[in-house]
C-alpha cells in the first residue's frame, strides 16, 4: 500500500482579517440582518438614512476621542497591551521646535505618512544643519506631492471615509495644489534633478490640478531630454481637457503625448488608457468621441492590456449621452464582463455600478439589464466596487426607481422586502413611485406597511406623499366582501389620524416655528381624515377633525374634497347628532359648495327637527329647496 507523502506549504503572509473572512465566506451574505457596525437589537437599530450616518460616525466619534486622550495624556498611559508591542497602540510621538531630531526620525515620519511631522522635523533638521540625503529628499518629495502637503484620513477612520467620499468628490475639479510649499522648495534645491524629481512634482501638481507648472515642468524635461516614467504620462493624459478647449486639439494633444512615449520606450499600461477615455469624455459631439474611444480600445487590446471597470464607466459616458441617440453598449459590456470577480484597479472603478443603473434606467429603461448588473454586483467581492454611502444609495435609487415602475408589484416588493431597511432605505422619491405603483395596481392591501415604513424612514414630515398616500386610501375603498380588505377601514382611519397628529406637531415643533413659516395644514388632507375616519365610524376623531376644520379656517390652506363632509353627515346621522350635521351643512354653504341643498335634504330627512333646526336649513339652503320635501310629508301624513 502506497503511503501518501505530506508536503508541509511554504509560510504564507496572512493579514489581520482574513480568519474572519474565511469565518464570513462560510455564512454568505444576509440582506435582512442590519450591518455588524450596528448593536443587533431592534430597538437600537438605526432605520433612517440620517440615523444610520449620525450612530456610525457617533461611534467612530467615541474611538477617535479615546485615541486624543491617550495621546494628549501619553504619560498616564505607561503599561503594554501586548508584546511584541502593537503599534497601532503606542501614542505617536509629539515634535515641537524645541525637538532634537535625526534622520532617522524624518525616515519613520515618511514611513508612517505623517505629513506635518515630516515637514516640521525636515525643517529642524535642516535649523540645525544635519544633512539630508537624495534618497531621503526623494522619498519625502513623493509624500508632499502625494498628499499635498496635508495629513490624511487614518485608514482606522472607515466610516467617515464612508459617508465622506460622495461630498469631496466634487471638489477635485478645481485647483488645491499649495504653490511655492515645501515640494516646490525641495524640487528647486537639488542640485542634480534626477527624472524620478521631475515625475514626483509632475504627478503631484497634475492631480491637485495646477496644470500650468505642471506641462511647463512636462515642457522642460522634452527640452532637456529627461526620460519620465509610465505613470507620469498618464497623470498628464488625464489633464489634457484642461489644457486645450476645442475638442480637435484635445485628442491632438493625447496622440502628442503618446507618440512621446514611444519615443521614450514607455509602455503604456491601464492607466494610459484609463486616462485617454477620461480624454475623450470631454470632447462633445456623438461620432468623434464614439471613433475615438473604438480606437483606442482596440488598440489595447492589441497590447494585451485588459479594460478595469473604469475604462468601461468611461465607455458608458461617452456612449449613453442624455441628449445623445440610444446606444446599447452596455449589454456588449457585460456580456465581456458577467460573471467575472473584480478588484480595484483604477480609482474610478467605483463608479461603474452606480453609472451602469443609471443608463439602465434613465437611458434604456431595461429592467432586465438592471437584473443582470445588480447580479455582477453581488457576484464574489464585486461589492466592495460599490464605491460609498452616496454611490450606494444612488444606485439603489435608480435600481428601485426602475423596478417599481416597470415591475409587477408583487415582484417588486420581494426586492423590496429584501433590500429594505438594512441595505437600502428609500428616499423620499422613490417612495412616491412606490405608493403610485399601489394605486395603479389598487393594491391597498400594501398600504399600512409602508406607511409604518413611512414613519420609520422619517418621511412623514414630506407632505406630498401623506397627500398622496391618503389620496390612495380615499380613492380605493377596500371590498367589504374581500378578506384580505376585512379590518382595512379601521386601520386606514389609524392611518390617517396619526398622519394628521403628525403634521401637527410638525407644525409647532420649535424648528418649523424658528422659520417663520405659519402656513397650516392643507384643507384636502383634512378632508381626507374626516372622510375615512367617517367610513371607519370612528365617530370622536371624526368630530375633532371636523371641529379642526370648522373652527380653525384661518389656518387651513383649501377646502375639503364634499365627499368626505357627505359621509361626515351620514355619520352624524348613524349617531343621531343633528347639531352637528347641521354645522357641517353650514359649513358647506358658507364655503359654496353646490352639494349643500343636497345635504340639507339628507338632513331634513333624516332627522326628526324641531323648528329652530328647520329654520336654520331653511337659511343655509333656501326655503324653495325643503318645499318639495315639506309637502311629501303633508302627503303621507294624510294617507295616514
Amino acid at each position: 500500500m502506497a503511503t501518501e507523502k505530506i508536503v508541509i506549504p511554504q509560510r504564507i503572509e496572512r493579514g489581520p482579517t482574513d480568519i474572519l473572512m474565511a469565518l464570513s465566506g462560510t455564512v454568505g451574505f444576509d440582506p435582512t440582518a442590519a450591518h455588524y457596525k450596528y448593536h443587533d437589537d431592534p430597538y437600537l437599530i438605526p432605520l433612517s438614512n440620517a440615523n444610520k450616518k449620525t450612530f456610525a460616525l457617533a461611534q467612530e466619534a467615541g474611538r477617535k476621542a479615546a485615541h486624543w486622550i491617550r495621546q494628549e495624556n501619553a504619560k498616564l498611559f505607561q503599561h503594554r497591551e501586548a508584546d511584541p508591542p502593537v503599534e497601532a497602540f503606542v501614542p505617536t510621538m509629539v515634535y515641537s521646535e524645541d525637538s532634537q531630531v535625526e534622520t532617522t526620525d524624518l525616515q519613520n515620519l515618511i514611513d508612517s505618512v505623517q505629513v506635518a511631522d515630516a515637514i516640521l522635523v525636515y525643517g529642524l533638521l535642516k535649523k540645525n544643519g544635519i544633512e539630508v540625503d537624495d534618497g531621503l529628499k526623494q522619498q519625502l518629495l513623493e509624500l508632499l506631492c502625494f498628499y499635498n502637503h496635508e495629513d490624511t484620513l487614518p485608514e482606522e477612520a472607515i466610516e467617515e471615509r464612508w459617508f465622506r467620499h460622495g461630498t469631496v468628490g466634487r471638489e477635485r475639479q478645481r485647483k488645491t495644489w499649495k504653490d511655492f510649499e515645501l515640494a516646490e522648495d525641495l524640487f528647486h534645491g537639488l542640485e542634480t534633478k534626477r527624472p524620478e524629481h521631475y515625475c514626483a512634482l509632475i504627478r503631484g501638481m497634475a492631480r491637485y490640478f495646477q496644470i500650468e507648472k505642471a506641462w511647463g515642468l512636462y515642457q522642460e524635461t522634452i527640452e532637456k531630454g529627461i526620460e519620465l516614467d509610465t505613470n507620469t504620462f498618464n497623470a498628464l493624459l488625464h489633464i489634457a481637457s484642461f489644457l486645450k478647449e476645442s475638442y480637435d486639439k484635445r485628442w491632438e494633444l493625447v496622440c502628442e503625448v503618446m507618440t512621446a512615449m514611444k519615443q521614450q520606450g514607455v509602455r503604456p499600461n491601464l492607466g494610459t488608457l484609463n486616462g485617454i477615455l477620461q480624454t475623450v469624455t470631454t470632447i462633445g459631439g456623438y461620432n468623434h468621441p464614439r471613433t475615438y474611444a473604438l480606437k483606442t480600445l482596440s488598440e489595447f487590446k492589441r497590447l494585451g492590456i485588459e479594460p478595469s471597470l473604469a475604462s468601461w464607466y468611461y465607455v458608458l459616458i461617452i456612449f449613453c449621452r442624455e441628449r445623445g441617440p440610444v446606444s446599447h453598449v452596455l449589454h456588449d459590456i457585460m456580456n465581456e464582463i458577467e460573471g467575472k470577480r473584480f478588484t480595484v484597479r483604477d480609482p474610478k472603478d467605483v463608479f461603474f455600478f452606480v453609472t451602469a443603473m443609471d443608463v439602465c434606467r434613465n437611458h434604456l429603461n431595461d429592467k432586465e439589464l438592471a437584473k443582470r448588473v445588480n447580479q455582477l454586483l453581488h457576484h464574489g467581492d464585486n461589492y466592495n466596487l460599490i464605491g460609498d454611502s452616496y454611490k450606494e444609495s444612488i444606485y439603489y435609487r435608480h435600481y428601485f426607481t426602475l423596478l417599481a415602475t416597470s415591475e409587477p408589484l408583487e415582484s417588486f416588493l420581494e426586492t423590496y422586502h429584501l433590500l429594505v431597511p438594512n441595505v437600502y432605505i428609500p428616499e423620499p422619491s422613490v417612495m412616491e413611485d412606490i405608493l403610485r405603483s399601489v394605486e395603479m395596481s389598487v393594491a391597498v392591501e400594501h398600504v399600512p406597511l409602508l406607511w409604518s415604513h413611512m414613519v420609520q424612514f422619517d418621511h412623514t414630515w414630506r407632505e406630498n406623499l401623506v397627500s398622496l398616500l391618503l389620496n390612495i386610501m380615499v380613492t380605493n375603498r377596500p371590498s367589504a366582501t374581500d378578506p384580505k380588505h376585512a379590518d382595512l377601514d379601521e386601520r386606514f382611519a389609524t392611518i390617517a389620524w396619526d398622519a394628521w397628529k403628525r403634521q401637527e406637531e410638525r407644525l409647532e415643533s420649535p424648528r418649523r416655528a424658528a422659520t417663520n413659516n405659519a402656513s397650516g395644514i392643507s384643507g384636502s388632507m383634512l378632508g381626507d381624515v374626516l372622510l375615512l375616519c367617517s367610513r371607519a365610524n370612528d365617530y370622536e376623531k371624526a368630530v375633532a377633525t371636523f371641529t379642526k376644520l370648522n373652527k380653525e379656517r384661518h389656518n387651513v390652506i383649501g377646502e375639503p374634497r364634499v365627499d368626505g363632509l357627505r359621509e361626515f353627515i351620514g355619520l352624524c346621522i348613524t349617531n343621531r347628532t343633528p347639531s352637528l350635521a347641521i354645522q357641517c351643512l353650514q359649513y358647506c354653504s358658507e364655503n359654496g359648495f353646490p352639494e349643500s341643498v343636497e345635504l340639507g335634504q339628507q338632513i331634513y330627512n333624516a332627522f326628526t327637527l324641531d323648528q329652530n333646526q328647520i329654520d336654520k336649513i331653511k337659511g343655509l339652503v333656501g326655503t324653495e329647496a325643503l318645499k318639495p320635501l315639506a309637502a311629501a310629508v303633508s302627503e303621507t301624513a294624510s294617507k295616514e
